[in-house]
């Protein structure tokens, strides 16, 4: 069997984020308020609005998923505290992201975490020439940048500059370049540089209509591997928000399952990239439960 590394997935054990300058606020049954509009943020059986990293890796385990990569979104608001106390219970198992808010971070902060996320979508000054200093001190400490660029084209240029003047900088594409948005095959491209990465994280959620089992998805994977090719690429399952339509199991079964991808390729995919570009050592693979409907 396989490993298999999720890169892409968000943990809070309470939800104070913003978006558009609004509060998002946890409320019950998994539902959270979003700016003023009640949204469902996670399954139902989140009671409480806890993201917690024992539900997660409960998850993990029945999925057969051994390592993750936790990153962060404004919208959940500043989780470096809790995710530090996971990192700690499960230290093996996953690699933490600090959350770069447009403003200097401590380096003395930054070295407890392994990378660092920048939610450039939502950054105020979209230029990200501006905001060269993160990348400079991730660059120094060693640490790896996952980057949630805006939709299209838009800041593929900037980023370009960044990571030719900082070439050993690792470096994560995140949500597949908006892959569903005109011009994302320009983001997918950022990763034939030597240490830029692409990872799949939302790529359910942004093929949602069509759903499960994506065969839109499956296209788009197989077209990013022409682009940059299957080393480049990692799966992610934007957990826990993706898991309100499918079970966290499905949001990798349908790449395993596809026949339109090499064995080689999935393995690459779902666990050999994400293990030598995170710095992965000593998981195990969880053992395989057989399921009450088998």
């Amino acid at each position: 069997m396989a490993m298999i590394i999720d890169a892409h997935l968000h943990l809070w054990e309470r939800q104070q984020g913003r978006v558009d300058g609004k509060p998002v606020v946890a409320l019950r049954e998994g539902r959270s308020d979003f700016g003023g509009e009640i949204r469902q943020m996670m399954p139902p059986y989140m009671l409480e609005g806890r993201n917690t990293a024992e539900m997660l890796i409960a998850n993990m385990n029945y999925a057969g998923v051994s390592g993750c990569v936790v990153t962060q979104e404004y919208i959940d608001g500043n989780q470096d505290r809790y995710l530090l106390e996971c990192k700690k219970r499960y230290p093996k198992r996953m690699k933490i992201c600090c959350l770069y808010e447009e403003k200097e971070i401590d380096s003395e902060w930054i070295r407890q975490f392994d990378g660092i996320k920048i939610c450039a979508g939502r950054l105020k000054d979209p230029d990200l020439l501006q905001h060269r200093a993160i990348f400079e001190k991730a660059d120094r400490e060693g640490k790896f940048i996952s980057i949630d660029l805006v939709e299209g084209e838009l800041q593929v240029g900037a980023m370009e500059k960044l990571i030719e003047a900082y070439p050993d900088l690792r470096i994560a594409i995140g949500h597949f370049g908006m892959v569903t948005v005109e011009g994302w095959e320009k983001q997918i491209a950022l990763a034939r540089h030597k240490n830029v990465y692409v990872e799949s994280g939302g790529i359910t959620w942004l093929f949602h209509k069509e759903f499960y089992p994506y065969p839109s998805a499956i296209q788009a994977i197989a077209k990013a591997i022409e682009i940059c090719g299957a080393k480049k690429i990692m799966w992610g399952s934007d957990y826990p928000r993706t898991m309100t339509a499918i079970t966290y199991d499905m949001s990798k079964d349908f790449i395993e399952k596809t026949s339109l991808l090499s064995e080689e390729d999935k393995q690459k995919l779902l666990g050999e990239n994400a293990k030598g570009f995170y710095g992965f050592s000593d998981l195990e693979i969880p053992e395989r439960i057989k399921n009450m409907v088998e």
